[in-house]
C-alpha cells in the first residue's frame, strides 16, 4: 500500500504496468465494492448511477481539454470509432501509423468491402501525409513503445482541410493535460492512466462530425433522461453528444467516475513532471535515447524475464520489455528496475 498525490493505493510495490492497466485509488475500489454490496442486497437502482456518468463525463472533458457537451460514454475505443468508420463514404482513404493499436485501425479496415483503404506509414510521416487522406487516425502515445505523435504538426497540417482527425489518447490522458478540442474525434479507454475498470471508455466528437454520425447504439440513455425514455417511440435524442451514449456498465462507471473526479482535481503539471522525471532517469541509466514519454521500451535481451524475477510487473511489446511510470510509482520502483537490469 502506498500514498500518492493525496490518495491511497493498495497495489504492490514495483508495479510498472500502467500501460496495460492502471491501479485504482482505494476510493475507487471502495466505491465499486459499495455498488457490489448494494447489488448483492438488492438495493441498487439504475438511477443511482446517473450522477456517476455525468461526473465521469466532466472529468474526462477537463483532462482531455474538450467541451463537456461533446463527450460520450462508451465501452471501448473501437466501439466509439465504429460510427465514425460507418460515416465515411465508399472508397474513403484512411491513414494510420505502422504498428498502430488495432482498436484504432480495425474499425476502418473492417469497411474494406466498401472500398475503404487503410494505409500504414511511419509515425513521424503522419503529419506530412495526413491532408492527402479522408481520415487520419493515431494514438497520441503509441502503446508498444511510448512514441508520441507531433500534435502541433498534425494540427497545422490538417487545419482548413477536409481530413477528419481521430486521436486515441488512451496512453496519454491522465499523465499529461491535453488540449485536443481541435480534433474531430478524441477517444480513450478508461482502464489505463485514468485508473478505472475495463468496460468504460470516453469519447468526444466535434459538432461538425457529430452531425454526420448515426447513433447506432441508440438507447434510453441517449435521450438524456433515461427513466423517461424507457418505452415507446418516437426516438428522443439529445442535441449534444449524450445521444451517442451506450447503456453504461453501472458498476464500472461508478469506479471510473471516482478516479476521474480525483484526477481532474489534481495539479496535473506536477503529475506530468513526476511521471516524466522517473522515465527520464530510467532512459538515462539504461543508455536509451532521451524522449518525453511516460512509457519506456527497453531493447535489452531477457529484460522482461529479469524484471519478472525481481518481482516487478511490466509487459512485453514488439519483443521488448515495456514499463510505464504513473503517479503512484516511486524512486524505489525505479531503483528496483535498474537493479534488475544491471549487468
Amino acid at each position: 500500500m502506498r500514498e500518492a498525490f493525496g490518495a491511497t493505493f493498495i497495489g504492490p510495490e514495483g508495479y510498472l504496468n500502467t500501460a496495460s492497466y492502471g491501479l485504482p485509488p482505494a476510493a475507487a475500489v471502495e466505491a465499486l465494492e459499495e455498488a457490489h454490496r448494494a447489488w448483492a442486497h438488492g438495493t441498487a437502482a439504475g438511477i443511482d448511477f446517473d450522477a456517476d456518468i455525468e461526473t465521469g463525463r466532466a472529468g474526462f472533458a477537463a483532462l482531455a481539454g474538450v467541451p463537456v457537451e461533446s463527450v460520450t460514454v462508451g465501452h471501448s475505443v473501437a466501439a466509439l470509432l465504429g460510427p465514425v468508420a460507418s460515416a465515411l463514404p465508399d472508397g474513403a482513404s484512411v491513414l494510420v501509423p505502422e504498428g498502430e493499436f488495432t482498436s484504432v485501425s480495425f474499425p476502418f479496415a473492417a469497411h474494406a468491402e466498401r472500398g475503404t483503404t487503410v494505409t500504414e506509414v511511419p509515425l513521424h510521416r503522419l503529419p506530412e501525409l495526413a491532408a492527402g487522406h479522408d481520415l487520419v487516425a493515431v494514438s497520441t502515445v503509441q502503446s508498444a513503445d511510448g512514441a508520441r505523435i507531433d500534435l502541433d504538426a498534425l494540427r497545422e497540417a490538417t487545419a482548413g482541410k477536409d481530413t477528419i482527425v481521430v486521436l486515441d489518447t488512451t496512453q496519454q490522458v491522465g499523465w499529461l493535460r491535453l488540449d485536443v478540442a481541435w480534433a474531430d474525434v478524441v477517444a480513450s479507454s478508461g482502464y489505463k492512466w485514468l485508473l478505472g475498470p475495463t468496460g468504460v471508455a470516453w469519447g468526444a466528437y466535434s459538432p461538425s462530425l457529430a452531425e454526420r454520425l448515426v447513433p447506432h447504439h441508440a438507447n434510453r440513455y441517449g435521450g438524456g433522461d433515461p427513466w423517461n425514455t424507457t418505452y415507446g417511440l418516437p426516438l428522443r435524442a439529445t442535441a449534444d453528444a449524450r445521444r451517442f451514449d451506450v447503456s453504461p456498465a453501472w458498476f464500472g462507471v461508478r469506479a471510473a467516475a471516482t478516479s476521474l473526479a480525483w484526477l481532474a482535481g489534481l495539479e496535473l503539471d506536477a503529475v506530468t513532471e513526476h511521471c516524466l522525471g522517473l522515465a527520464r532517469q530510467a532512459r538515462a541509466a539504461l543508455d536509451l535515447e532521451p524522449y518525453e514519454s511516460a512509457i519506456v521500451s527497453i531493447p535489452r535481451e531477457h529484460a522482461a524475464a529479469r524484471l519478472e524475477r525481481a518481482g516487478l510487473r511490466a509487459s512485453v511489446r514488439q519483443g521488448r520489455a515495456r514499463v510505464a511510470f504513473h503517479l503512484y510509482n516511486t524512486q524505489d520502483d525505479l531503483d528496483r528496475l535498474l537493479g534488475a537490469l544491471a549487468d
